[in-house]
């Protein structure tokens, strides 16, 4: 009886399959058909299809939108601080009180939107490939 080498040794790995593809599905240009003719999200982005692509592309999107709204909304409330301080040059106390007390409040306010507003993408984006 022929001794074998432990690394040539065959191991049969047993367990039930990962994703199984009944009859009713077809698989065309790379997408699994349901029996409904319904292609499932997250298959596409997988596969990285055309129509996975775009769907992450949406969420980048609506993620940069968020981003620049807070961007545009940070400039507007910032911005103009400068010209208002120049034309009143001896409101030093004024210019403290803005500084030091009066942005964080709307600081706060607008970070707490972006975050939910990021949020709220995310789990939208999930519930669209979770099929739910």
């Amino acid at each position: 009886m022929p001794h074998q080498d432990p690394a040539e040794r065959r191991v049969v790995v047993t367990g039930p399959p990962r994703r199984t593809l009944p009859h009713a599905r077809l698989r065309s240009r790379g997408r699994y058909l349901h029996a409904s003719g319904y292609y499932r999200p997250r298959t596409e982005i997988d596969e990285q299809t055309t129509l996975g692509h775009t769907y992450v592309r949406s969420l980048m999107r609506s993620q940069l939108r968020a981003g620049l709204a807070v961007f545009a909304v940070l400039g507007l409330l910032i911005g103009p601080l400068p010209l208002l301080f120049e034309a009143m040059p001896d409101a030093h106390r004024l210019e403290w009180a803005v500084l030091g007390f009066c942005l964080y409040a709307p600081l706060v306010l607008l970070a707490l939107w972006y975050v939910r507003r990021a949020e709220r993408n995310e789990r939208d984006f999930v519930r669209l490939v979770e099929d739910r």
